[in-house]
């Protein structure tokens, strides 16, 4: 039988990944290792300076006083022992779209099984002030998940979905998001008068772009982004080759 691993964000506790776990157990088994607690836009961050505690919560739920990437990590050496066949991360209380899947520890959950080589999906919908609708978001990730079991992407690729609320329009092949982002910094004072920060949403204009994962869901449509761990900016090889050989008389 397959074995899935489902981790997020938000905790074990959070209803996105409780739907989706649910979602994805006709396709196999499921096991769910997740943050004891909410850590949000901690990026693909692993702790290194504390140790990790694990806790058995119920059959196939794993809570670890960690980020989403030390729970795939424990996941892989002491829950299942062995790798799975497919990582899903989610369902994300909020887009993880662009740039901002740098910060996402939803995404880098999915990342983090990438790079050990399993398949792997992170998975995030609209915010909304009301009660959340997970279903639609889950019942897509379990068809691609699925798709992604039978037909297996190359080798360092993940998928990346962003649904809107309600019931999409279909799913749509997309690249990121580019933006404008200023981030804005509230400064605030406790009652000895010293200051401390908080760190806001900021101000974002997100670029036109017809196959963009913004734009995408701004028209209904669920976003698919096939990402992958290498940064390499590729087209920027030959202008740093020739930045190299101006300098390199000099490092000599």
């Amino acid at each position: 039988m397959r074995r899935i691993l489902v981790t997020n964000d938000d905790g074990y506790r959070s209803e996105g990944l409780i739907v989706l776990a649910d979602a994805l157990r006709p396709l196999g088994e499921v096991t769910v290792v997740a943050p004891t607690t909410e850590k949000s836009a901690i990026g693909h961050a692993l702790t290194l300076r504390q140790p990790l505690r694990m806790e058995r919560i119920d059959d196939g739920v794993v809570a670890v006083d960690g980020t989403p990437t030390d729970c795939v990590n424990i996941a892989v050496t002491h829950v299942l022992e062995g790798l799975p066949d497919l990582v899903v991360s989610g369902i994300n209380k909020g887009w993880n779209l662009g740039d901002d899947v740098t910060y996402s520890g939803t995404v880098a959950g999915a990342l983090e099984g990438a790079l050990l080589g399993v398949a792997a999906i992170s998975v995030s919908l609209q915010a909304t002030e009301g009660a959340y609708d997970f279903s639609f978001a889950a019942n897509a990730a379990a068809l691609m998940a699925d798709a992604v079991l039978r037909r297996p992407l190359p080798s360092w690729t993940f998928l990346n979905m962003n649904a809107p609320t309600g019931r999409p329009k279909g799913l749509r092949v997309t690249v990121q998001a580019r933006r404008n982002h200023v981030t804005s910094i509230l400064e605030r004072h406790d009652p000895k008068g010293r200051p401390y920060y908080w760190v806001d949403e900021g101000q974002n204009e997100w670029e036109p772009h017809d196959r963009s994962d913004y734009q995408a869901v701004r028209d209904g449509y669920i976003s698919v982004t096939p990402l992958q761990p290498d940064l390499t900016a590729h087209r920027a090889l030959a202008a740093v080759e020739a930045l190299c050989l101006e300098s390199e008389a000099g490092v000599r």
